[in-house]
């Protein structure tokens, strides 16, 4: 019965604290998205995650055809302390 309570979502950090010791998909400010293991959040959504893939788009715009150039840049880090206010979203894994 305690385990019933504590997995329903009544706030949205409810939904945060069911992913703990799950991998979760975090979008940030300036086209950045992060994979990786969640092991601590506060309510500022400041959050640590370990086994990080990080992958940073950019978009160049060549100047002599004005066509879109999009990059991508991947690197894994074994651990990330990241601060809450560049977060837009926080993507819980998927459960059946």
């Amino acid at each position: 019965m305690a385990e019933e309570a504590d997995a329903t979502v009544k706030e949205p950090l409810d939904l945060i604290k069911l992913s703990l010791d799950e991998r979760v998909y975090v979008k940030l400010k300036g086209d950045r998205e992060l994979r990786g293991k969640l092991h601590a959040y506060d309510q500022h959504l400041n959050m640590i995650l370990g086994d990080v893939e990080e992958v940073v788009t950019s978009v160049d715009i060549d100047e002599e055809t004005f066509e879109e150039i999009v990059r991508t840049n991947k690197r894994m880090l074994p651990y990330l302390f990241l601060r809450g206010d560049g977060v837009i979203l926080v993507s819980p894994p998927l459960r059946s």
